[in-house]
């Protein structure tokens, strides 16, 4: 009988530290257990090579977008305008200067520690410190949305950066520059976030629970494993979710939902720069760029957009204060389209949730991601602190969800 009572101690121990590293919470966890082998998301492969996340509705044409939005002049369809003075950094390259200066002027840190992360910024003195930097008259064109740049879709994902060049270039367009990229992220007015000076949960899709990847799990890309771990990963939303998720110059989602590829500006380096981080807790500025990775570096959270040059024979149209965000119900047209308000703009989250930028250039996300959960998974101590908080119940159907999803344990 004892060595049954262990047993069955030993289980519920270890499924409530399984739940702990695998970062789910209670709703996630019935969730998992409701749906049993079901898939979460329905699945379209494109190309043999990358993966979309069907939505619920079939997304806005770019042309009925670009009319009400009105900031496409000189561009094709679904395009942004983007003119205005950028403040570059030493000769136009990346060199984390102006990130520098935006960490000095923070009033509020959450956690100065790794992962580091700034509440609120003072608008004023980055105002000041930018100044003294010399400025680059830039005039292109970029895409509103993620590929494929529609309204309503979620964002296709699992691209290599020449994937990304090559679909760009057949679009007759070309990849982003990471300083085109970062232009149209801040404005003018260099600000630390899409939205503004103080970092917003609710406005753009960040900050979400991380989830162990499966190493291996996308070989071969269009397989049936491949298809279920993205399953099991996927927390982003449908491009133009957040209304709130928008620029200074109308473009939204730069900052969370997936990664975006750009190219780098620096003249050493990998050319492959990935930029705005996406679901997790991860980056959620303008500045900070991941630069670890080469030209064919797979991963399931990664996207782009494309930038393509402008018709400067065009005046470009003044910065418009409308703000779209997709609702759940109805057709998409654009009496389904309303400023973000309540529910739709998302439930608030603690400021102990936020998870922060890295300042090294040279920093890769999921790597220190992984790195501290195998630190969690290796502390001796960790069984026993945390096991006290999940109930014998919770902890059991643990087990059942083990068994049934085949997950890989920590």
């Amino acid at each position: 009988m004892k060595a049954l009572a262990g047993l069955g101690l030993t289980g519920v121990l270890g499924a409530g530290y399984w739940v702990q590293t695998h970062e789910l919470s209670a709703g996630e966890l019935m969730s998992e257990l409701r749906r049993g082998d079901d898939p979460r998301f329905e699945w379209q492969s494109v190309d043999k090579k990358h993966w979309q996340a069907v939505a619920d509705t079939p997304g806005e044409s770019p042309e009925v977008t670009d009319a009400r939005e009105g900031n496409s002049a000189g561009c094709q369809a679904g395009m942004v305008r983007i003119k205005g003075a950028f403040r570059r950094e030493l000769n136009g390259t990346a060199t984390g200067e102006v990130e520098r200066l935006q960490d000095a002027a923070c009033t509020d840190w959450i956690s100065r520690e790794f992962p580091a992360r700034c509440r609120t910024f003072d608008r004023e003195k980055i105002a000041s410190e930018v100044a003294k930097l010399p400025t680059q008259q830039m005039d292109y064109c970029i895409d509103r949305f993620e590929y494929p740049n529609v309204l309503g879709q979620n964002p296709m994902i699992v691209a290599t950066f020449r994937e990304a060049e090559a679909i760009c270039k057949k679009s007759s367009k070309r990849l982003c520059t990471e300083n085109e990229w970062t232009f149209a992220c801040e404005g003018e007015e260099v600000r630390p976030y899409p939205y503004g000076w103080t970092r917003d949960t609710t406005a753009c899709v960040i900050d979400r629970s991380w989830r162990a990847f499966t190493d291996g799990a996308l070989q071969p890309r269009d397989g049936q494993k491949a298809r279920e771990e993205l399953d099991r990963l996927w927390q982003g939303e449908p491009s133009g979710s957040r209304g709130g998720c928008r620029s200074p110059f109308g473009v939204y989602d730069l900052t969370g939902n997936v990664d975006e590829w750009t190219r780098s500006v620096n003249p050493t380096g990998y050319r492959s720069i990935l930029k705005g981080g996406y679901w997790g807790p991860v980056r959620a500025r303008c500045r900070p760029a991941t630069r670890a990775h080469n030209e064919d570096f797979i991963a399931y959270q990664q996207s782009f957009r494309c930038c393509g040059e402008s018709n400067d024979s065009v005046p470009a149209p003044a910065p418009a204060p409308p703000v779209a965000s997709l609702v759940d119900a109805g057709p998409m047209t654009p009496s389904a389209l309303a400023p973000v308000h309540g529910a739709d703009a998302g439930s608030p989250r603690p400021t102990a949730d936020l998870v922060a930028e890295w300042s090294s250039s040279s920093d890769d996300e999921l790597e220190a991601l992984t790195k501290a959960r195998a630190a969690r998974c290796t502390a001796s101590t960790a069984l026993g602190s945390h096991a006290g908080t999940i109930s014998a119940s919770t902890a059991l159907a643990t087990v059942a969800l083990v068994v049934l999803r085949r997950r890989r344990r920590c």
